[in-house]
């Protein structure tokens, strides 16, 4: 599908940038490219850098927002702040993404271009997918839900470091995790099977971390779920684990399962923390959905 073009000649496609200044990889230079390349496609820019968490569900949640593709700049929190404002909305404009996060997971699942003149072409070119999500609690996630280590990283991570380190700081965060941090055993229920493991994620898409495959049959353009579940986190473990997940190896791993699974509860003796789109949410227990709810999301 494309976008709407039937309208007054004088009339240009109208573009509202929302960018999110404190995100790892945050580059002025990029934005200013990707406005003046859109300019000379007469293309209506409005580039606005947000000052607080939440600005960016708010602005998405207007209705009164006059815009033919809101552009969210930024790392998939970002994008999930975007998809909590759509989704309030039944007639939401069609969402772009400049991908300016540490992990970028759903840049890589969509196959986004980073460089502003591919980005421009893909605004105006306005072909679009369905993004599709999940419910953690009643809160939408675009990519995944988890409860154990990595979780555990995403809330022992430094902002600061992760500004300024990217990556670099939750490989930091995962060592402090690992020595220091106690796991508990979770009790997952996926309404056919009751799993005991030490790590539970639940993802919407393929892609885990970046370009890593976690789970191959997963879509972020496709509804449903699914779960994928670690019976030992020790060190030994969580390092074939990580092995696997680089290799794209994880469904042959005999310690993971994978499983197609819409509705989902998450529970344990003791609190485990919960992390969704890579920021902190909390601890269990945690209760998921598959949503039938989607919003529209340009794509090269």
């Amino acid at each position: 599908m494309r976008i709407d073009r039937d309208r007054e000649p004088s009339v240009r496609l109208r573009v509202i940038i929302l960018a999110n200044p404190i995100s790892g990889g945050f580059r002025p230079d990029t934005l200013r490219r990707l406005a003046a390349d859109l300019r000379a496609k007469h293309v209506e820019v409005d580039t606005r850098f947000t000052r607080r968490a939440g600005e960016i569900a708010e602005t998405c949640a207007d209705t009164a927002l006059a815009a033919d593709v809101l552009v969210v700049a930024g790392g998939d929190g970002s994008v999930n702040e975007a998809l909590t404002g759509f989704l309030s909305r039944p007639t939401p404009p069609p969402l772009a993404v400049v991908p300016f996060g540490t992990a970028n997971v759903l840049a890589n699942e969509l196959k986004l271009p980073g460089k502003p003149g591919e980005i421009a072409d893909m605004i105006v070119g306005g072909r679009r997918r369905n993004l599709h999500s999940g419910l953690a609690n009643g809160k939408p996630f675009v990519l995944m839900a988890s409860v154990g280590f990595d979780a555990a990283v995403v809330h022992n991570v430094s902002p600061r470091l992760k500004r300024r380190l990217g990556k670099f700081a939750y490989v930091a965060a995962a060592l402090r995790t690992a020595i220091r941090a106690k796991s508990t055993r979770l009790e997952v229920d996926d309404g056919h099977t009751v799993h005991q493991c030490r790590l539970a994620i639940v993802t919407n898409g393929s892609c885990y971390g970046g370009p890593f495959i976690v789970c191959p049959d997963a879509d972020v353009t496709e509804p449903g779920l699914y779960l994928v579940t670690l019976r030992s986190d020790n060190p030994l473990s969580l390092a074939w684990f990580g092995f696997n997940l680089v290799t794209s190896r994880i469904y042959k791993l005999k310690s993971a399962r994978i499983t197609r699974a819409d509705s989902i509860r998450i529970s344990s003796p003791e609190t485990a923390p919960v992390q969704i789109d890579g920021d902190p949410f909390g601890s269990t227990p945690l209760s998921i959905q598959s949503s039938d709810l989607s919003v529209p999301v340009l794509v090269p």
